[in-house]
C-alpha cells in the first residue's frame, strides 16, 4: 500500500507515530508523512528548521513533507490556537499540491488538535482516498478539562467541527475503550469504531544500569519516584508538588521529573517557593532512546492526571512504556489507567487530585520490600505483553488498513 500519514507532530518530536511509520515501512509499504515544522514541546523551531526549511526530508525510508506553521511559543491559549490554525490552514491549502502521488489510504494521527483531520478530508474529497482517524485526545472535552477553553460558544463550535470530521472518516480508531460513547454520540456507527491502544517502542524493556553509567551522574541517593513525559496542565503537577511537600520530612525520598512542557517554568518556580529543591529534581528532556535507562534508576514510576471525566477515559501513553520496562507504578488518576494498574497488579493507585493519598501511596511503596516492587514490575511487564505488545497491535492495524483499501 501507498499510505499518507497526516500528523501535526512528527520526528524529531517524540511521538509514537514515528514508530508506527517505521513499522509500516518495514512491512513493505510506501509511507509519506505530511506534518509541520517541529517545535514541541519547547515552543520554538528545532535547530536546523525554519518557517520555509526544510520542506522535504527522509526518515529511515519514510518521505516527510513539511508545511509551515506558527510555533506554539510558551503554550498560552491564544498562541496554541494560532499554532493549530496555522498548520490546519496551510496543510489544507498545500496538501493537494505537495501530495500528488496516488495514495491508497490516509492515516490521521490526532494527538491535538482535532483540526488535523481537515487536510485529510480535503484530500479525500479531491481524490477519493479512504481515511482512518486515530483519536488520542477527545475534543472538545479535553479543551474544557484542561481549562484551555471556557467559552460555551467556542466549545459548541468545536463540537460541530468534531462532528463534521468524524462523520467524514471511514474508520475511527480510539486509544481507549472509554472513548466509544463519545464517538458514537457524534453519529458514528459502532462498526466504524475500532480499539487501537498505544504500545511502547521495542527499545522499552527492562535494562540493568552500570554503576558508572552517565545516567547516574547527579542522581540523588535514596528512594526515587520518577515522572517521565509532558509537563502540562493535564498532568496535575500541583498534586505532585503538594504530595512531595507532605513527605519533606523524609529526606531520602526524591521526586524526579524527566521531561519538558509548557508548565515547566511554573513547576520550577513552585519547587523553589515551596522549599522543595532538596526533594524535587527536574532532569530535563532526554532522547527517547535513553528513557529505559532512566526508568531503571527509579524505584517507582509515577503517572498522574487531573480529575475530570474525560481524563478518566484516557490511558496515558507513558503507562505502556512504564509497564514495558518492568517498573512498578504509582498512579494518581481515575478510570481506565487506574484499572489497568490494579488489574495487572503492577503498583498502587489513588484518586486524581488527592495529594494526601498520593503521599501515602509513595510512603507505602517506600516501605515495600525491594523484592515485592520487583514482582510488581514483572507483573506489569507480563500484562503489557498480553495486552499492548507492539507487534500484536501494529499487525492488527495493517489488517484493518488492507481491509479498508479492498473495500474501497
Amino acid at each position: 500500500m501507498n499510505i499518507l500519514v497526516v500528523t501535526q507532530y512528527f520526528w524529531p518530536e517524540n511521538f509514537r507515530i514515528n514508530d508506527l511509520t517505521q513499522n509500516l515501512r518495514e512491512k513493505g509499504h510506501q509511507v509519506t508523512v505530511l506534518t509541520g515544522i517541529p517545535n514541541y514541546p519547547g515552543g520554538s523551531f528545532f535547530p536546523g528548521y525554519g518557517f520555509f526549511k526544510p520542506r522535504r526530508q527522509n526518515y529511515y525510508g519514510v518521505k516527510v513533507i513539511r508545511v509551515p506553521l506558527i510555533p506554539r511559543g510558551r503554550g498560552q491559549g491564544w498562541r496554541l490556537a494560532i499554532n493549530y490554525f496555522s498548520f490546519t490552514l496551510l496543510a489544507s491549502f498545500l496538501a493537494p499540491f505537495y501530495c500528488r502521488n496516488k495514495f491508497d489510504l490516509i492515516f490521521v494521527c490526532q494527538y491535538s488538535p482535532v483540526t488535523v483531520g481537515i487536510p485529510a478530508i480535503i484530500l479525500k474529497k479531491l481524490k477519493g482516498i479512504p481515511v482512518m482517524f486515530w483519536i488520542q485526545d477527545l475534543w472538545p472535552e479535553s479543551l474544557s478539562a484542561t481549562g484551555a477553553v471556557q467559552s460555551p460558544w467556542v466549545l459548541r463550535m468545536v463540537g460541530k467541527l468534531v462532528n463534521f470530521i468524524y462523520r467524514n472518516c471511514n474508520l475511527i480508531l480510539v486509544q481507549s475503550r472509554g472513548f466509544y460513547p463519545y464517538v458514537e454520540k457524534e453519529g458514528v456507527k459502532p462498526d466504524r469504531i475500532l480499539y487501537f491502544p498505544n504500545w511502547a517502542e521495542e527499545l522499552y524493556k527492562p535494562v540493568v544500569i552500570e554503576n558508572d553509567a552517565p545516567e547516574q551522574t547527579g542522581m540523588p541517593a535514596g528512594f526515587r519516584v520518577m515522572f517521565a513525559g509532558n509537563i502540562g496542565a493535564a498532568q496535575d503537577f500541583d498534586t505532585i508538588l503538594a504530595a512531595a511537600g507532605k513527605l519533606k520530612t523524609y529526606p531520602d525520598i526524591h521526586w524526579l521529573i524527566a521531561g519538558d512542557g509548557r508548565m515547566r517554568r511554573w513547576v520550577e518556580e513552585q519547587v523553589k517557593d515551596r522549599g522543595l529543591t532538596g526533594n524535587v529534581h527536574l532532569l530535563g528532556r532526554h532522547p527517547v532512546e535513553a528513557m529505559p535507562r532512566f526508568f531503571a534508576l527509579a524505584d517507582v514510576m509515577l503517572v498522574t492526571l487531573k480529575s475530570d471525566p474525560v481524563f478518566s477515559l484516557t490511558i496515558p501513553s507513558k503507562l505502556q512504556s512504564y509497564l514495558a520496562c518492568g517498573r512498578p507504578v504509582i498512579a494518581a488518576l481515575n478510570g481506565e489507567g487506574a484499572r489497568i494498574i490494579n488489574e495487572a497488579g503492577a503498583g498502587f493507585t489513588c484518586p486524581a487530585e488527592d495529594p494526601e493519598c498520593l503521599a501515602k501511596m509513595v510512603l507505602k511503596m517506600y516501605r515495600t520490600p525491594g523484592s515485592e516492587r520487583q514482582a510488581m514490575g514483572l507483573r506489569g511487564r507480563a500484562y503489557y505483553e498480553a495486552h499492548f505488545k507492539r507487534d500484536m497491535i501494529l499487525d492488527r492495524l495493517q489488517f484493518w488498513m488492507e481491509k479498508l483499501v479492498k473495500e474501497g
